[in-house]
């Protein structure tokens, strides 16, 4: 693989902890999460209802 696509991947999951915190969510949390499911969990950030 190259290094376009991790650089890629980080900025997902930098974008993905700043709509977590946005969503009075654990940026931290959301970010490692990210890290392994990538565009799945910015699919579950913003779809998700915290109730």
């Amino acid at each position: 693989m190259n290094d376009q696509y991790y650089v890629s991947w980080g900025t997902l999951a930098l974008i993905n902890a700043g709509l977590a915190q946005g969503k009075n969510r654990s940026g931290l949390n959301w970010f490692l999460l990210s890290l392994l499911l990538g565009p799945l969990a910015t699919f579950i950030i913003v779809y998700w209802d915290k109730k």
